[in-house]
């Protein structure tokens, strides 16, 4: 049987900083708190945390990816060893 597709607020559950961006978004639209007198001033406001969303989930797609592939490679390769910048400065030249 095939999963049961999530709520949009069940899935936000996992992602909290994005969550509070929406509802941060949805309060200004409502006007919760009577911040905006001029529709300028709220769209400026909701170009602002669209830019932040698309920072964000940028940023969280980009992680989940890294630890996919990584974990990926890992079980794909079991005699791989992890490599990582040498710490050496080289070899020092004899003084004359």
């Amino acid at each position: 049987m095939p999963e049961r597709k999530k709520s949009l607020e069940q899935r936000l559950e996992n992602l909290l900083e994005l969550k509070a961006r929406f509802e941060s978004m949805l309060d200004a639209v409502e006007d919760r708190n009577g911040d905006f007198d001029r529709a300028d001033d709220i769209e400026e406001y909701l170009i602002k945390q669209m830019r932040e969303i698309t920072k964000e989930a940028l940023n969280d797609w980009a992680v989940r990816k890294e630890n996919e592939k990584t974990s990926e490679l890992r079980g794909t390769t079991e005699n791989a060893k992890h490599h990582s910048k040498k710490n050496s400065g080289g070899i020092r030249l004899a003084e004359k």
